[in-house]
């Protein structure tokens, strides 16, 4: 249940310590609202839901079929500290990233001593509202030899799901374990260097949380 928020800014911070945690409920033609919700409730639909999963929300009587889209935390506590809502028609698909749950035991890990890389954490899907996945699961178990690898398109979508992302792009692989993996890097840009840590030298002691 949410609650109408007129209160911004610094003024926040009395409502935090009150556990109420502010959030901006927007899109599917709606005039975007300030609100308050419980905080520990928030917390416990986050770790159900994710941020993949249809939530409905009770604001003034009324229902509203949300998505949670963003949430920010505090950087020393972790706690969320606000969170963007994304109202939806559930009569339209939407595209969501959904993590992926690596599942099940790779017999090249087991047998043969390969280590897995994790290519992909998540994926780009689109479904109707109530269709969207919690998560993904992948079988690692296909994963038999030392060259083994896991592709977008071995995945197994639920029904009402899909992806633009390139059957061909690996999820996963296995190496020799204790091989280095290696990412590919460009040459170094030392002006962006410069720039980056001028900028983060003016950022400091701004630990003011605002809306």
């Amino acid at each position: 249940m949410a609650q109408t928020r007129e209160t911004f800014g610094k003024k926040l911070a009395d409502a935090r310590v009150a556990g109420r945690l502010p959030v901006v409920i927007y899109g599917s033609k709606e005039s975007t609202q300030p609100l308050f919700v419980d905080l520990k409730e928030f917390k416990k639909v986050l770790s159900i839901a994710g941020e993949s999963t249809l939530v409905t929300l009770e604001i003034g009587g009324q229902k509203k079929d949300v998505l949670i889209h963003e949430v920010a935390h505090h950087p020393v506590s972790g706690e969320p500290i606000h969170a963007d809502l994304l109202a939806v028609d559930t009569n339209k698909p939407i595209t969501v990233h959904v993590p992926l749950v690596f599942d099940g035991v790779a017999p090249a890990i087991k047998e043969l001593g390969g280590a897995l890389v994790k290519v992909l954490h998540e994926l780009e899907i689109e479904a109707l509202p109530k269709d969207l996945p919690h998560d993904i699961k992948v079988d690692i178990s296909v994963l038999v030899a030392l060259d083994s690898q896991i592709h977008v398109k071995d995945l197994v979508l639920p029904k009402g799901v899909t992806t633009e992302v390139d059957g061909e792009e690996v999820v996963a692989s296995i190496t020799e374990a204790g091989e280095e993996v290696v990412e590919e890097e460009g040459p170094v840009d030392l002006s962006a260097i410069e720039v980056e840590t001028k900028g983060k030298k003016e950022e400091e002691g701004e630990a003011e949380v605002t809306e």
